[in-house]
Protein backbone atom coordinates (compact mmCIF):
# COMPACT_ATOMS: atom_id res chain seq x y z
CA UNK A 1 0.00 0.00 0.00
CA UNK A 2 1.62 3.26 -1.17
CA UNK A 3 0.71 6.35 0.85
CA UNK A 4 1.19 9.90 -0.42
CA UNK A 5 3.37 11.91 2.01
CA UNK A 6 1.34 14.37 4.08
CA UNK A 7 2.28 18.05 4.01
CA UNK A 8 1.73 18.93 7.67
CA UNK A 9 1.93 22.66 6.99
CA UNK A 10 -1.11 22.69 4.72
CA UNK A 11 -3.02 19.49 5.52
CA UNK A 12 -6.54 19.71 6.99
CA UNK A 13 -6.63 19.60 10.77
CA UNK A 14 -8.18 16.14 11.00
CA UNK A 15 -5.36 14.68 8.90
CA UNK A 16 -2.77 16.35 11.13
CA UNK A 17 -4.42 14.90 14.24
CA UNK A 18 -4.56 11.45 12.65
CA UNK A 19 -0.87 11.73 11.76
CA UNK A 20 -0.17 12.44 15.43
CA UNK A 21 -1.92 9.21 16.39
CA UNK A 22 -5.37 10.42 17.35
CA UNK A 23 -8.21 8.11 16.33
CA UNK A 24 -11.32 9.97 17.52
CA UNK A 25 -11.69 13.07 15.35
CA UNK A 26 -15.20 14.21 16.33
CA UNK A 27 -15.98 17.38 18.32
CA UNK A 28 -17.86 15.55 21.06
CA UNK A 29 -15.50 12.60 21.28
CA UNK A 30 -16.56 8.98 21.57
CA UNK A 31 -19.13 9.75 24.24
CA UNK A 32 -21.18 11.77 21.74
CA UNK A 33 -20.91 9.01 19.14
CA UNK A 34 -22.05 6.47 21.72
CA UNK A 35 -25.13 8.61 22.34
CA UNK A 36 -25.98 8.33 18.64
CA UNK A 37 -25.53 4.57 18.73
CA UNK A 38 -27.78 4.26 21.78
CA UNK A 39 -30.54 6.20 20.00
CA UNK A 40 -30.14 4.06 16.89
CA UNK A 41 -30.73 0.73 18.65
CA UNK A 42 -28.97 -1.17 15.83
CA UNK A 43 -30.13 -4.72 15.18
CA UNK A 44 -28.16 -7.53 13.49
CA UNK A 45 -28.66 -7.34 9.74
CA UNK A 46 -29.38 -3.60 9.67
CA UNK A 47 -27.59 -1.67 6.94
CA UNK A 48 -25.54 1.48 7.58
CA UNK A 49 -24.08 4.02 5.15
CA UNK A 50 -21.20 5.94 6.72
CA UNK A 51 -20.10 9.17 5.06
CA UNK A 52 -16.39 10.06 5.02
CA UNK A 53 -15.38 6.72 6.53
CA UNK A 54 -11.72 7.78 6.88
CA UNK A 55 -9.63 4.79 8.06
CA UNK A 56 -12.67 2.59 8.67
CA UNK A 57 -12.53 2.51 12.46
CA UNK A 58 -16.20 3.38 13.00
CA UNK A 59 -17.40 1.02 10.28
CA UNK A 60 -15.40 -1.85 11.75
CA UNK A 61 -16.63 -1.13 15.28
CA UNK A 62 -20.26 -1.03 14.12
CA UNK A 63 -19.97 -4.37 12.36
CA UNK A 64 -18.22 -6.03 15.29
CA UNK A 65 -20.46 -4.64 18.02
CA UNK A 66 -23.88 -4.77 16.42
CA UNK A 67 -23.73 -7.27 13.57
CA UNK A 68 -24.74 -4.63 11.02
CA UNK A 69 -23.57 -4.36 7.42
CA UNK A 70 -21.71 -1.12 6.68
CA UNK A 71 -20.86 0.67 3.46
CA UNK A 72 -18.35 3.44 4.02
CA UNK A 73 -17.80 6.22 1.49
CA UNK A 74 -14.40 7.93 1.47
CA UNK A 75 -12.95 10.32 -1.11
CA UNK A 76 -9.24 10.23 -0.20
CA UNK A 77 -7.56 7.31 -2.02
CA UNK A 78 -4.91 6.87 0.68
CA UNK A 79 -7.59 6.70 3.37
CA UNK A 80 -9.57 4.21 1.27
CA UNK A 81 -6.51 1.95 0.97
CA UNK A 82 -5.80 2.15 4.69
CA UNK A 83 -9.46 1.57 5.59
CA UNK A 84 -9.64 -1.51 3.38
CA UNK A 85 -6.45 -2.85 4.98
CA UNK A 86 -7.96 -2.24 8.43
CA UNK A 87 -11.16 -4.04 7.41
CA UNK A 88 -9.14 -7.04 6.24
CA UNK A 89 -7.04 -7.07 9.42
CA UNK A 90 -10.22 -7.00 11.51
CA UNK A 91 -11.68 -9.93 9.56
CA UNK A 92 -14.95 -8.14 8.72
CA UNK A 93 -14.73 -8.14 4.92
CA UNK A 94 -18.16 -9.76 4.69
CA UNK A 95 -19.74 -6.98 6.75
CA UNK A 96 -17.85 -3.81 5.77
CA UNK A 97 -17.28 -2.38 2.29
CA UNK A 98 -15.27 0.80 1.73
CA UNK A 99 -16.09 2.68 -1.47
CA UNK A 100 -13.98 5.42 -3.00
CA UNK A 101 -16.57 8.08 -3.71
CA UNK A 102 -17.82 11.61 -3.23
CA UNK A 103 -20.41 12.43 -0.56
CA UNK A 104 -21.77 15.09 -2.94
CA UNK A 105 -22.80 12.33 -5.32
CA UNK A 106 -24.58 9.78 -3.18
CA UNK A 107 -26.90 9.13 -6.12
CA UNK A 108 -24.10 6.95 -7.48
CA UNK A 109 -24.91 4.46 -4.70
CA UNK A 110 -27.99 2.52 -5.75
CA UNK A 111 -28.80 0.90 -2.41
CA UNK A 112 -30.87 2.39 0.38
CA UNK A 113 -30.02 1.96 4.06
CA UNK A 114 -31.58 1.64 7.50
CA UNK A 115 -29.16 4.27 8.80
CA UNK A 116 -26.94 6.99 7.37
CA UNK A 117 -24.14 8.10 9.71
CA UNK A 118 -22.32 11.41 9.22
CA UNK A 119 -19.90 12.78 11.81
CA UNK A 120 -18.03 16.10 11.46
CA UNK A 121 -18.87 16.20 7.75
CA UNK A 122 -21.52 18.88 7.27
CA UNK A 123 -19.54 21.36 9.39
CA UNK A 124 -16.95 21.57 6.61
CA UNK A 125 -19.48 22.52 3.93
CA UNK A 126 -21.05 25.77 2.75
CA UNK A 127 -24.80 26.25 3.09
CA UNK A 128 -25.43 24.93 -0.47
CA UNK A 129 -23.04 22.07 0.23
CA UNK A 130 -24.89 21.12 3.40
CA UNK A 131 -28.19 21.16 1.51
CA UNK A 132 -26.78 19.02 -1.34
CA UNK A 133 -25.39 16.37 1.00
CA UNK A 134 -28.54 16.27 3.13
CA UNK A 135 -30.67 15.76 0.03
CA UNK A 136 -28.47 12.84 -0.95
CA UNK A 137 -28.81 11.44 2.57
CA UNK A 138 -32.61 11.66 2.40
CA UNK A 139 -32.56 9.79 -0.90
CA UNK A 140 -30.48 6.94 0.58
CA UNK A 141 -32.56 6.37 3.75
CA UNK A 142 -35.08 3.54 3.66
CA UNK A 143 -38.66 4.27 4.75
CA UNK A 144 -38.50 4.34 8.54
CA UNK A 145 -34.71 4.63 8.45
CA UNK A 146 -32.70 7.15 10.44
CA UNK A 147 -30.06 9.82 9.89
CA UNK A 148 -27.44 10.01 12.67
CA UNK A 149 -25.42 13.23 12.81
CA UNK A 150 -22.58 14.57 14.99
CA UNK A 151 -21.36 18.09 14.18
CA UNK A 152 -19.61 21.15 15.56
CA UNK A 153 -21.69 23.94 17.09
CA UNK A 154 -20.75 27.59 17.45
CA UNK A 155 -22.93 29.96 19.45
CA UNK A 156 -22.78 33.62 20.39
CA UNK A 157 -22.57 36.99 18.60
CA UNK A 158 -19.03 36.36 17.29
CA UNK A 159 -19.92 33.17 15.40
CA UNK A 160 -18.81 34.47 11.99
CA UNK A 161 -15.43 35.62 13.31
CA UNK A 162 -14.93 32.28 15.04
CA UNK A 163 -15.76 30.46 11.80
CA UNK A 164 -13.05 32.44 10.00
CA UNK A 165 -10.51 31.70 12.75
CA UNK A 166 -11.35 28.00 12.67
CA UNK A 167 -11.04 27.87 8.89
CA UNK A 168 -7.61 29.52 9.01
CA UNK A 169 -6.40 27.18 11.77
CA UNK A 170 -7.62 23.82 10.51
CA UNK A 171 -7.07 24.67 6.81
CA UNK A 172 -10.66 23.74 5.98
CA UNK A 173 -13.55 26.08 5.27
CA UNK A 174 -15.33 25.17 8.52
CA UNK A 175 -18.84 26.60 8.76
CA UNK A 176 -20.40 25.25 11.98
CA UNK A 177 -23.88 26.45 12.88
CA UNK A 178 -25.66 27.27 16.11
CA UNK A 179 -27.96 24.59 17.52
CA UNK A 180 -31.17 26.09 16.14
CA UNK A 181 -29.67 26.53 12.68
CA UNK A 182 -28.51 22.90 12.58
CA UNK A 183 -32.04 21.75 13.38
CA UNK A 184 -33.55 24.13 10.82
CA UNK A 185 -31.10 23.03 8.11
CA UNK A 186 -32.03 19.37 8.62
CA UNK A 187 -35.75 20.13 8.62
CA UNK A 188 -35.44 22.16 5.42
CA UNK A 189 -33.84 19.11 3.79
CA UNK A 190 -36.90 17.03 4.60
CA UNK A 191 -35.78 15.43 7.86
CA UNK A 192 -37.90 15.17 11.00
CA UNK A 193 -35.78 15.57 14.15
CA UNK A 194 -36.53 12.84 16.69
CA UNK A 195 -33.93 13.65 19.33
CA UNK A 196 -30.84 15.80 19.79
CA UNK A 197 -28.32 16.75 22.44
CA UNK A 198 -25.47 19.24 22.77
CA UNK A 199 -22.33 19.45 24.87
CA UNK A 200 -18.84 20.98 25.16
CA UNK A 201 -16.02 20.53 22.66
CA UNK A 202 -13.79 17.58 23.65
CA UNK A 203 -11.52 17.07 20.65
CA UNK A 204 -8.18 18.03 22.26
CA UNK A 205 -9.02 17.62 25.95
CA UNK A 206 -6.14 15.49 27.40
CA UNK A 207 -8.31 13.91 30.08
CA UNK A 208 -10.96 12.89 27.55
CA UNK A 209 -8.29 11.50 25.22
CA UNK A 210 -6.95 9.30 28.02
CA UNK A 211 -10.45 8.20 29.01
CA UNK A 212 -11.72 7.44 25.51
CA UNK A 213 -8.63 6.43 23.55
CA UNK A 214 -6.34 5.19 26.32
CA UNK A 215 -3.18 6.37 27.99
CA UNK A 216 -1.08 4.89 25.18
CA UNK A 217 -2.72 7.22 22.66
CA UNK A 218 -2.19 10.24 24.92
CA UNK A 219 1.47 9.33 25.39
CA UNK A 220 1.92 8.80 21.64
CA UNK A 221 0.40 12.22 20.98
CA UNK A 222 2.71 13.77 23.56
CA UNK A 223 5.76 12.12 22.04
CA UNK A 224 4.85 13.29 18.55
CA UNK A 225 4.32 16.83 19.82
CA UNK A 226 7.79 16.77 21.40
CA UNK A 227 9.63 15.31 18.42
CA UNK A 228 7.82 16.74 15.38
CA UNK A 229 7.96 20.57 15.37
CA UNK A 230 5.58 21.25 12.47
CA UNK A 231 2.98 18.85 13.84
CA UNK A 232 3.40 20.42 17.30
CA UNK A 233 2.86 23.91 15.92
CA UNK A 234 -0.29 22.90 14.04
CA UNK A 235 -1.90 21.03 16.93
CA UNK A 236 -1.08 23.66 19.55
CA UNK A 237 -2.48 26.31 17.22
CA UNK A 238 -5.74 24.36 16.97
CA UNK A 239 -5.88 23.83 20.73
CA UNK A 240 -5.37 27.54 21.39
CA UNK A 241 -8.36 28.39 19.17
CA UNK A 242 -10.51 25.71 20.79
CA UNK A 243 -9.54 26.93 24.27
CA UNK A 244 -10.03 30.61 23.46
CA UNK A 245 -13.56 29.92 22.24
CA UNK A 246 -14.47 27.11 24.62
CA UNK A 247 -17.61 28.97 25.72
CA UNK A 248 -18.87 29.24 22.14
CA UNK A 249 -17.75 25.91 20.65
CA UNK A 250 -19.45 22.60 21.28
CA UNK A 251 -21.07 19.67 19.54
CA UNK A 252 -24.52 18.52 18.53
CA UNK A 253 -25.73 14.97 17.99
CA UNK A 254 -29.11 14.34 16.45
CA UNK A 255 -31.26 11.54 15.14
CA UNK A 256 -33.77 12.24 12.38
CA UNK A 257 -36.08 10.37 10.01
CA UNK A 258 -37.28 11.29 6.55
CA UNK A 259 -40.28 13.56 7.12
CA UNK A 260 -43.66 12.28 6.04
CA UNK A 261 -46.35 14.50 4.54
CA UNK A 262 -47.53 17.01 7.12
CA UNK A 263 -44.43 16.77 9.34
Amino acid sequence: MTVTPLNLKTAPGHQVLAAAGKQTLRPGGRAATEQLFAWANFQPGDTVLELAASFGYSAIALAQRYGVTVVGVEKNPDSVARARANVTAAGVEDAVQILEGDIFHLEQISDSFDYVLAEAILTMQSAPGKAKILQGICDRIKPGGQFLSHELVVDGPDAVAIQRELAATIRVNAQPLCTDDWLTTCRQAGLAIEQYDTGPMALLNPRRIAQEEGLATLLRLGWNLLTRPILRRRILEMRRVFTRHRQELGYIVLGAKKAQAGE
